[in-house]
């Protein structure tokens, strides 16, 4: 069985290598691929039995490559994304292999794979979609606070903004009024959209329907007013100045 790899990560070119010489000693690797681009000219002019392909490759997904070359063989797709994209691979009569990849999946979906029957052409274009679908990122909708001795709900955006005062973080809603959170602001940061907040300071991450003014202030500083206000003044270092304005503008 003569195999082509096409992964852009080393380490995952040696486990995939390690895991075919161990179990398929027999078969050849003819070669192994970092791009879209190698993978086109070298397809254009050579044809494995069987090609282990990684979604994300150093010049872009490997989607591009089905696009320009007719693929007539069967493929296993290395990838990290979820059960929803995994469907998807089924569907489409493809294989995949979740990383870290186990040895056992791994024998499976090659003795499978070989078997295939690859008449009726996978709808990459399908495929491609559903997985750029599940890998757009989750952020976090509501939070569980605790007040007095109720446990409330707060929908992100109801959120004015979230600040840390004497090692602790409190979450400010539209009303104004404050809740003690069990997260850092660090936390916070990877849990909540982009788009919608942004880390004014260390101390304070705001939702951008919470920014009621911004005036120039000395050294070519940014100085921000909430709402509801807090108490300290907020100032945007010069260095973040054009990263707060893109910000804004929704760049």
């Amino acid at each position: 069985m003569k195999i082509l790899i096409i992964e852009d990560e080393i380490p995952a070119q040696i486990q995939l290598e390690k895991l075919i010489m161990t179990n398929f000693p027999d078969s050849e690797i003819l070669a192994k691929l970092e791009s879209v681009g190698a993978a086109v000219k070298w397809l254009n002019q050579n044809q494995p039995d069987l090609i282990f392909m990684d979604v994300e490759l150093a010049d872009g997904q490997c989607f591009e490559i089905f696009k320009q070359v007719n693929v007539k063989v069967p493929v296993i797709i290395t990838t990290a994304y979820n059960s929803y994209a995994i469907q998807a691979f089924k569907v489409n009569s493809l294989d995949y292999l979740l990383k870290p990849i186990d040895n056992e999946e791994f024998i499976n979906a090659v003795d499978k794979s070989i078997q295939l029957n690859q008449k009726k052409r996978p709808d990459y274009e399908l495929l491609e979609k559903l997985l750029i679908k599940s890998s757009v990122k989750e952020y976090k909708k509501r939070f569980i606070v605790k007040h007095s001795d109720q446990i409330l709900i707060l929908n992100t955006e109801d959120i004015a903004y979230f600040y840390s005062e004497e090692k602790a973080t409190f979450i400010v809603n539209r009303a104004g009024k404050r809740f003690i959170s069990d997260l850092s602001l660090d936390n916070l940061e990877d849990q909540l959209d982009p788009k919608n907040f942004f880390r004014l300071s260390r101390g304070c991450m705001a939702n951008i329907l919470s920014v009621q003014s911004v005036s120039k202030h000395f050294n070519s500083r940014l100085k921000i007013k909430l709402n509801p206000s807090l108490i300290d003044d907020i100032l945007i270092s010069r260095v973040r100045v054009p990263e707060f304005l893109n910000w804004l503008e929704g760049v």
